[in-house]
């Protein structure tokens, strides 16, 4: 019997998780990863130990499940995004990586945000916002997203110009062809194949900054003001297909996908439709749309990444993100011991009808989509005699659902697309109450799976599609159980009230933090 293998690396740790034919999972191994901040604003990992504990895990999976290299029919590989390493042609490293948490490139991009052919740009996309006919095609989009044009430094673009700058040595490597950039996906591929690949695909290329998903190539324009030489990035290849053989589990297997973690989850919760959303509720949430062939522009800031490209045929997606979903249960527990653990708040918000007119704004560090307030800071409003601990902790939950509410209607608005299904995953999920009011606010369906590593699973699940291990992407669906369904229950005018009373809440948290 054959089996596939997925190697998911994360940003605290990394997995091997292997699974059958019918999607279960046989065997998994897991390993910490050490975050190095040597000063603030900075977050470095050791590319090295990224490189070690890979082979560690899926050897250790294999060990659990009894099982040899000879039996992983191929690998699927999912990593973090936008986490950067450069190595010289002998495989070492010249630098830490810098992760995606780290913004020590901040001088950078604010240098190159005030540049003369940036600022030119961003005004011929506001010009171009005004033009109706040009929204729907790709020249037009691509103009629009580009009046809203700044530069991110948690960007690999950011990190890649800052290590050129001040590592030793780097420059004149990369003058001499002897330097390779590369994201975790690249670098852990480069090393699975000794050397041989140094490629990437369009999903993780996508989300580097490097890259232009309207045209489908590196974007000279940024490679140039960042003074960045494009012999030492990596090929881009599809997302499913051929990324050499390794040799590390002493049994030659073959590489059959490379994709970026969110994008990875959207596959796994076979949302392969437009208008199919899947919500990842962790520390925050993300929330990925499919908006099926074209790249859409935004207008609220959703960043329109590729989410795959199989058999010649890209898929995009935009996505958003709320800073603030576990870390405000968490909240409750550790902060205010309102409840005693996150599992509790679930009980506990469904022991009262409503949350008696109190309104809780989740924005500890701000709020993005679609309002973009840096400045922003949570409050907790709507108090009265009446007000007890439970309706606190519904408010809460409710928050959380009306800042997804937020940036999935921007979706709508941006990509001209109805919303048609959710499929929720991440710690939070597990809270039923929160996926049922977030179908009452949504008016959608609302899905849990039973398989929580569903990053792993996409990765698995393309893998396993490359190289005919399964047929079908009907075949996927048809194997993915779901764990529980919540249906919409609300009255449309209960659900339009809640809302417009949660837009009034909002507007009280704009502006308040000072620096």
């Amino acid at each position: 019997m054959k089996y596939v293998m997925a190697l998911d690396c994360g940003t605290t740790g990394i997995r091997a998780i292997i699974f059958d034919k019918e999607c279960n999972i046989v065997s998994k191994a897991y390993a910490p990863l050490t975050q190095i901040f040597p000063f603030p604003g900075y977050c470095e990992q050791d590319a090295e130990e990224i490189w070690r504990k890979c082979v560690d895990v899926m050897k250790k999976s294999l060990a659990n499940a009894k099982l040899k290299a000879g039996d992983i029919e191929a690998i699927g590989i999912t990593t973090q995004r936008s986490t950067s390493v450069i190595w010289d042609i002998d495989g070492k490293p010249l630098h830490n990586a810098i992760t995606w948490q780290d913004t020590r490139a901040a001088s950078i991009c604010s240098k190159m945000d005030r540049h003369m052919k940036i600022r030119m740009v961003r005004g011929i996309g506001k010009i171009t916002q005004a033009i109706k006919p040009l929204h729907r095609s790709v020249a037009g989009a691509k103009l629009i997203t580009a009046a809203n044009l700044s530069f991110n430094p948690a960007s690999s673009l950011a990190h890649l110009k800052w290590l050129l700058d001040n590592v030793g040595g780097a420059r004149e490597k990369a003058r001499k062809g002897e330097l390779l950039f590369g994201t975790v996906d690249t670098w852990l591929v480069w090393k699975l194949t000794g050397g041989k690949i140094h490629a990437t695909d369009y999903s993780n290329a996508s989300a580097t900054a490097l890259y232009d998903p309207f045209s489908l190539k590196w974007n000279k324009m940024f490679l140039n003001l960042f003074d960045i030489p494009e012999e030492i990035l990596p090929e881009v290849r599809e997302t499913a297909g051929e990324f050499g053989t390794t040799k590390v589990l002493e049994e030659e297997i073959e590489i059959k996908s490379v994709v970026a973690d969110q994008q990875a989850a959207l596959f796994g919760e076979g949302c392969f439709e437009e208008g199919e959303v899947k919500c990842t509720h962790g520390t925050g949430s993300f929330i990925d749309m499919n908006v099926g062939a074209k790249a859409r522009a935004s207008r609220h800031k959703l960043l329109p990444f590729i989410a795959w490209r199989i058999d010649g045929k890209t898929r995009y997606m935009l996505e958003g993100m709320a800073n603030t979903t576990g870390a405000a249960i968490q909240w409750l527990v550790e902060n205010l011991g309102i409840i005693a653990s996150p599992e509790e708040s679930e009980e506990m918000a469904s022991s009262v009808e409503s949350s008696e007119g109190v309104y809780f704004v989740p924005a500890f560090s701000g709020l993005t989509t679609p309002y973009w307030d840096a400045h922003a800071r949570g409050i907790v409003i709507g108090l009265s005699r009446k007000t007890r601990k439970e309706h606190i902790v519904r408010a809460v939950l409710e928050g959380i659902v009306y800042r997804c509410k937020d940036i999935m209607a921007a979706m709508e608005k941006d990509a001209g697309i109805k919303i048609k299904i959710v499929r929720a995953d991440g710690g939070a999920a597990r809270n039923n109450f929160l996926l049922q009011f977030m179908a009452d606010m949504l008016n959608v369906r609302v899905e849990r799976q039973r398989i929580s590593e569903v990053s792993a699973l996409g990765a698995a699940f393309m893998a396993g599609l490359a190289s005919g291990y399964w047929e079908s992407r009907g075949e996927l669906i048809e194997k993915r159980e779901v764990e529980k369904i919540f249906e919409p229950e609300m009255e449309e005018e209960r659900r339009q009230y809640l809302y417009e009373k949660w837009r009034k809440a909002v507007k009280r948290a704009f502006a308040w933090h000072e620096e």
